[in-house]
């Protein structure tokens, strides 16, 4: 089953790897025929913009989804991060279990969108203790 993707003037995506940006005034639509890595330019994270432990667990999950040759670096950059994230959050724990059992089972996607969700209650706890 095609996906269909419709991108606004000036807006940039993923697309297995590579970045791609609508560079007319009008919106553009693509077609995806087969299965690759695909992020829009709103679940794009920086590097310079991962500036707390959850927003590099994201960014690490991000390149794990599309830079599939590095894998094994990324992985094990992840591990590194949970455990640091664990013990500086013991409460994020749950969302870590959620994350983990996507990224065991290949799923990135899902778990770049439950790192979100991380990245939210990250953004609670910080509220709270000021």
């Amino acid at each position: 089953m095609a996906l269909r993707i419709s991108l606004k003037p000036n807006e940039k995506m993923i697309l297995g790897g590579a970045v791609i940006t609508n560079g007319s005034g009008f919106r553009c639509n693509l077609i995806i025929q087969n299965k690759v890595p695909i992020l829009r330019e709103k679940d794009i994270l920086s590097e310079c913009d991962a500036n707390s432990l959850c927003r590099q667990l994201y960014f690490v999950i991000q390149l794990m989804y599309i830079d599939e040759e590095n894998l094994d670096a990324h992985q094990i950059n992840y591990w590194k991060l949970v455990k640091d994230l664990i013990k500086a959050v013991p409460s994020s724990r749950i969302f870590i279990d959620q994350i983990s059992e996507e990224i065991l089972g290949g799923k990135y996607y899902q778990a770049l969108k439950l790192a979100q969700k991380l990245i939210d209650y990250e953004q609670e706890v910080i509220s709270r203790v000021q």
